[in-house]
């Protein structure tokens, strides 16, 4: 029971709750074929609406069909939006800014540090980040943005009752507290190699753009991009080594008309994100606990050390939360005064570094 069907069976009856009850005939003038009409009204017999709403319950799932107001917006645009969008965790207004990032499962060391800068650039900018829970980049790509206290939605092929891969059932857990894991299958639904092109439908779906950081020709992230193509939406790459197979469809795929990304920036400048990292900066100068002889900014390069200190540790020296120190460090590094060099560490760079002149 897929959109059209779903659209067909709305447009005859009005209320779906008409065509649970509807004759096998009654189905078949609806627009759905014989053997669909048949199949359902045997499914029929074994299923209890009531029973269904208490394995969600019970599971702390929630449903959306696309008529619910809390239904992303972004999502209702494509061509086949699910008709029922399963929940864990939630859904907010500010998720309308998400950016997609996907790649390959065996990434790089080089990949896996890109995937990891710039999701926690993007959400330490206001950018949801939104992957497929797959390992390799998806899993830098949550992890970095939760690391940046930023959001992140999760997008799977299976029911919301099962976690795959298992490696990540408690990365799963930390989006579903920051974010969300949402899925069009119903809980029980075991994941299926099938489901993984059209699961990919929905990461580009509920995006403003697609950043695939590597990606072999056959890696699943194709999928991914075609669907963002289809959707009118935008595709970033980037680039890799002509010599390293795992780059070999984004250097492709920037020569094809991607636009390629060397950070963030380059992102928020294509999507017209920029006002949204200009507010965050307003908030900050709000939020920023009050110092003696100055403020966040000035405070910050003090914490740092001229060897690469990890975020985790700018923030305990710091004594700030995560996503104030994520967002400072972005200001500051768009200042010339800090360098990310990898992995969520940072140098003093600039007027912050130490003259080593004569």
């Amino acid at each position: 029971m897929g959109t059209t069907r779903f659209r067909k069976l709305e447009a005859y009856f009005g209320d779906l709750g008409n065509a649970w009850k509807a004759s096998p005939g009654q189905l078949r003038a609806a627009g759905l074929e014989e053997r669909t009409a048949t199949v359902l009204v045997e499914a029929r017999g074994k299923i209890s609406p009531d029973a269904e709403v208490d394995r969600l319950e019970k599971a702390g799932v929630q449903a959306l069909t696309w008529h619910d107001p809390a239904y992303p917006p972004r999502l209702k645009q494509i061509d086949d939006p699910p008709p029922v969008l399963y929940v864990k965790g939630s859904l907010l207004p500010e998720d309308e800014r998400a950016v997609a990032i996907v790649g390959t499962r065996s990434p790089t060391t080089y990949g896996r540090e890109v995937a990891t800068a710039l999701a926690g650039d993007l959400a330490g900018n206001g950018i949801t980040i939104t992957s497929g829970l797959a390992l390799g980049i998806d899993t830098a790509a949550h992890r970095a943005a939760l690391t940046q206290g930023g959001r992140t939605i999760a997008v799977v092929a299976n029911g919301l009752d099962i976690v795959y891969p298992r490696d990540n059932a408690n990365l799963s857990r930390q989006i579903e507290e920051q974010g969300a894991v949402i899925s069009e299958y119903s809980l029980g639904t075991r994941p299926d190699p099938r489901g993984f092109p059209r699961r990919n439908r929905l990461i580009s779906g509920i995006s403003l753009g697609t950043l695939v950081v590597e990606a072999g020709e056959k890696s699943g992230a194709r999928w991914t991009v075609y669907h963002a193509l289809e959707q009118n939406r935008e595709v970033f790459c980037v680039p890799g080594s002509i010599f390293s197979p795992a780059s070999r469809l984004t250097n492709r795929l920037i020569q094809d008309g991607a636009k390629l990304v060397t950070s963030h920036s380059d992102i928020l400048e294509e999507l017209n994100l920029r006002v949204v990292a200009r507010q965050i900066e307003m908030r900050l100068a709000e939020d920023l606990p009050p110092s003696p002889d100055a403020d966040g900014e000035a405070h910050l390069p003090r914490c740092l050390d001229h060897e690469p200190m990890h975020i985790d540790d700018i923030r305990r020296e710091a004594s700030l939360p995560v996503t104030l120190v994520g967002s400072l460090l972005t200001m500051l590094e768009l200042k010339g005064l800090v360098k990310q060099v990898g992995g969520m560490h940072y140098v003093k760079t600039g007027e912050a570094a130490p003259s080593y002149g004569n």
